[in-house]
């Protein structure tokens, strides 16, 4: 794992919402999630239902993107990520480990019957200005031959 990695996954696992922007078709929508970093995958795991305008909108289209970011005051305190990547509806034994997993860090989720799905991350640009105004940090998922 990179040094620029690590500081990502510090950062995707110090929060919990994340803005997800999805389109198909003409359409296009954005909603906030909670979600659960996936361990040494670059992998965001989040339930939602199909029914949901996201939701149906991902499953025509996988490929999404978003933005994970606090809301400090001060501009010198911001920090956040911005990502693209692809989603899946997870099934049988992955469902299930991802599932315990999230239901781990909200317990309310087991309650609910909603699809879990992985949001596989390919790209991350990170802003962090309590390292210099401005700074970038980018990752890029290697591509698999």
């Amino acid at each position: 794992m990179t040094d620029d990695q690590a500081v990502i996954e510090q950062y995707l696992k110090k929060y919990h919402v994340l803005t997800l922007c999805a389109a198909a078709e003409g359409d296009l929508w954005c909603a906030n999630c909670f979600y659960v970093v996936e361990p040494d995958q670059m992998a965001l795991l989040l339930m939602t239902e199909l029914k949901t305008r996201h939701g149906t909108l991902m499953a025509k289209q996988p490929r999404v993107s978003g933005t994970i970011a606090a809301q400090p005051k001060t501009v010198a305190l911001i920090k956040g990520i911005q990502y693209s990547g692809r989603v899946i509806q997870l099934t049988g034994d992955e469902e299930q480990a991802g599932r315990a997993l999230y239901c781990k860090q909200f317990p309310v989720a087991r309650a609910m019957p909603s699809p879990l799905w992985r949001l596989s991350l390919d790209a991350i640009k990170m802003t962090d200005n309590t390292l210099g105004f401005g700074k970038k940090i980018h990752w890029q998922r290697e591509t698999q031959a």
